[in-house]
């Protein structure tokens, strides 16, 4: 590496951050850009070519992923192994990890069955090392803030390198907050859970604060600098801030605080990696963008307006946690073609299959878990991810005009487009019920899209088999095509070509 190029790899990074040190003015950010860093090119980052969408070792990507329960590091009886080659045999590329830096769940919350959240409490595995106190509200001895569990951080790089090997992406979720006073009674940031005297007279809806957090701030910043410096070697990772800061007291100083420290922690690494914000539930609009995040996740994010609603970011958008519809099929696989063919960049189910004991995903849960998840759906997943990888959805646009003319029920219709070579369109009920209470809707169904003039080939996909249904081949002399779609029962997935003008 000649010496202009070795000087700008830090410039490189700081631009990656939307970072700048003091010091530095424009011509050596001009410097930076004419020598990109090569690592960064080969690490999840933004797409050069479509900033909606991210780059994944120099190739566009989709994120879609199906999985547990977020206590993989954690809970160490849960076998990650399993956990990740199941994810990758199924054709899933994420998963969502909480660090358990002060949050886990006691039995039972959320009405969730063997829940990854909930270990043992004296299998619970921290960031802080126990102390030789006994009193631990969850079991064993009390932790320790000013110590480090190496056993932790080893399990932690290791979940991220097996990941990397199957090809799967980790969102790192550094914090959470309390919801209840059940978790805050469990955290190692409760004064009665350690023995170094933070967290005395704060109130759970305080910890994620710059003002009231007794001290426990200084933790939570070195505990971010530790886990950044300990996943520097990884390219297949982003973090983000806090999972549903939008609950329990978190402020947005707090957070835009750690978006800065994630940014100066590795301003000079050889892989700076993005930073996420969970916005809120279903849908918001950002007025107020923190400089350094550069990816925006929403959660039950259906219908997806939150991609509509922040295409001023220019940025990608997630969905990243689905629930509360049932234990049935159709409501997630609906929200994930719903959600990426309005335009998002990453869809992630919570899928309740995933249990310790059960890591490839078979746990048959009971019907009052709080959301669904089986093999099954994990293939509808994978076919949705297969369907648009095989398009070059980076230069293609959300066509607004798309619609359905005519329909015996209520339908929804969303297409993506590059109008002189490609569209594709997803249909489907609006009626929230599952696949198999439903009959084939008669023939009669019409949807209008704007297209170039020329000759079509139009391919009708079922999103529950991946198979195609029909074919057919049309003509217009128009911007308009009228198509009559086949008879289906909830979704109905198309692909169109252009094959003459």
């Amino acid at each position: 590496m000649n010496r202009a190029r070795s000087l700008a790899l830090p410039l490189w990074t700081a631009v990656a951050c939307h970072r700048f040190p003091r010091g530095i003015h424009l011509a050596a950010i001009l410097l930076a850009s004419l020598f990109p860093h090569p690592a960064q090119a080969q690490g999840l980052r933004i797409d050069p070519t479509n900033p909606r969408y991210l780059n994944w070792r120099g190739r566009p990507i989709l994120v879609v992923g199906s999985g547990e329960h977020y206590g993989a590091v954690l809970n160490p009886a849960f076998s990650f192994e399993r956990y990740l080659a199941t994810l990758h045999r199924d054709g899933l590329n994420h998963t969502r990890l909480f660090t358990g830096a002060a949050y886990v769940e006691p039995a039972g919350a959320f009405n969730i069955e063997k829940n990854t959240l909930a270990p043992r409490g004296d299998l619970y595995l921290a960031p802080w090392a126990r102390s030789a106190d006994p009193g631990y509200a969850g079991g064993g001895s009390r932790f320790d803030l000013d110590r480090w569990d190496e056993t932790y951080f080893a399990r932690l790089k290791s979940f991220v390198r097996t990941a990397a090997n199957h090809r799967v992406f980790v969102e790192v979720n550094l914090f959470c907050p309390f919801y209840e006073e059940s978790q805050w009674q469990l955290s190692p940031f409760h004064p009665d859970n350690n023995i170094n005297g933070a967290g005395l007279h704060v109130a759970r809806t305080n910890v994620y604060t710059l003002d009231h957090h007794g001290g426990l701030l200084t933790y939570q910043e070195r505990f971010v600098h530790r886990v950044v410096a300990e996943l520097e070697p990884f390219d297949n990772l982003y973090y983000e801030i806090c999972n549903e800061p939008y609950f329990g007291g978190v402020t947005l100083e707090w957070q835009a605080r750690i978006a800065r420290i994630i940014a100066e922690a590795q301003w000079n690494h050889r892989r700076p990696k993005l930073i996420s914000q969970n916005i809120a539930n279903k849908t918001a609009t950002v007025t107020h963008p923190i400089p350094q995040v550069s990816l925006h996740n929403f959660h039950y994010a259906t219908p997806p307006d939150a991609v509509a609603n922040n295409s001023h970011l220019n940025l990608p958008i997630g969905d990243n946690e689905t629930g509360f519809r049932g234990t049935h099929n159709a409501p997630y696989r609906v929200e994930a073609w719903d959600f990426l063919m309005a335009g998002g960049a990453l869809f992630s189910h919570l899928d309740y299959s995933f249990a310790a004991g059960h890591e490839t995903g078979t746990y048959q849960y009971p019907a009052s878990q709080p959301g669904g998840g089986n093999p099954t759906l994990r293939r509808q997943f994978r076919f949705l991810r297969s369907f648009l990888e095989a398009l070059p959805f980076t230069r293609m646009k959300v066509e607004a005009s798309a619609k359905v003319t005519r329909s015996s029920v209520p339908l929804s219709i969303r297409a993506l487009t590059q109008p002189d070579r490609f569209v594709a369109a997803y249909i489907h009920t609006t009626e929230d019920k599952p696949d198999d209470d439903r009959k084939k809707l008669e023939a009669g169904a019409e949807i209008q899209l704007n297209v170039a003039p020329g000759e079509w080939r139009a391919s009708w996909i079922d999103p529950v088999t991946g198979r195609e249904i029909s074919r057919q081949t049309t003509r217009t002399t128009g911007t308009e095509l009228t198509l009559h779609p086949p008879p289906f029962a909830t979704d109905l997935a198309l692909k169109l070509a252009r094959t003459r003008t």
